[in-house]
C-alpha cells in the first residue's frame, strides 16, 4: 500500500488531510508542493490536480483532490477510529461544520487576520488593519456559529473526534497564532477548552506548521 500527499507544510488543506491520515494510523509520504511558486505546476502536477491547488492525493494509483473528499476517502478505505460515524443527525452535523468552516471560518481567521498580522510582519510589508478588524468580525460570528452547532459536546459534533475537529483544528492553529486571536478565543470558553483537547492530540504534535 502506497499513500502520496502531494502539498506544502504550511498548509492548512494539507494538514487536514495529513491529520485524518494520522489519526487512522495509515503511514503516507509527502511529497513537497509549494502552491506559490509557478514553477511547480507542472504538467504532471497539473494532471494530478487541473486546478493547480493542494493537496493532491494518490492511494495506489487512485488519484484524489479537494480536502474533504480526499479525507472522507480515508476515513471509509482505512480501518481505525471511524471520523464520519453516528446517526445521520450526526453525520450531516459533521459535514454543516465543515462547510462553515470552508465558507465562512478559512478566509477571515487565516487570510484575513494571520496572514496580514504575522505574515505580512516577517515579510516586511504593511498590515491591513482595516481588513484585520473586519476579519475578527467575522471570526466571532464563525466561532459563535460554531459553539452553538457543538452544543456542549466534548469535541465539535460529539464525544469523539471526526472529520468536523480536524477540519477546524488547521485553521484555528493559525488564528492563535495572533494576540488577536487569543483575546478573541477568550470570549468562546467551549471552543478554547475544545482546542486545549485538540492542540495536544498526537496527530496535531506530528503535523506542525513550519516555524
Amino acid at each position: 500500500m502506497t499513500v502520496t500527499v502531494y502539498g506544502a507544510d504550511y498548509s492548512c488543506y494539507v494538514r487536514i488531510v495529513r491529520l485524518t491520515l494520522e489519526e487512522k494510523g495509515v503511514p503516507y509520504r509527502l511529497v513537497p508542493v509549494d502552491i506559490f511558486a509557478e514553477e511547480e505546476r507542472t504538467p504532471d502536477y497539473l494532471a494530478r490536480h487541473p486546478f493547480g491547488k493542494i493537496p493532491s492525493f494518490d492511494h495506489d494509483g487512485f488519484r484524489l483532490y479537494e480536502a474533504s473528499a480526499i479525507s472522507r476517502y480515508v476515513d471509509a478505505a482505512f480501518e481505525g477510529p471511524a471520523l464520519l460515524s453516528g446517526d445521520a443527525k450526526t453525520r450531516a452535523r459533521i459535514d454543516q461544520i465543515v462547510s462553515v468552516c470552508d465558507s465562512y471560518v478559512y478566509q477571515p481567521l487565516v487570510w484575513d487576520v494571520y496572514v496580514e498580522r504575522l505574515e505580512k510582519r516577517s515579510r516586511g510589508e504593511t498590515s491591513d488593519e482595516d481588513r484585520i478588524a473586519d476579519g475578527l468580525d467575522k471570526a466571532k460570528i464563525s466561532l459563535a456559529a460554531i459553539t452553538r452547532l457543538m452544543s456542549g459536546k466534548t469535541w465539535l459534533a460529539g464525544d469523539s473526534i471526526t472529520l468536523a475537529d480536524l477540519h477546524l483544528a488547521p485553521m484555528m492553529d493559525f488564528f492563535l497564532m495572533t494576540l488577536e486571536g487569543r483575546r478573541t478565543m477568550a470570549g468562546f470558553p467551549l471552543l478554547a477548552a475544545w482546542w486545549e483537547r485538540m492542540k495536544r492530540r498526537p496527530s496535531m504534535l506530528a503535523t506542525p506548521y513550519p516555524s
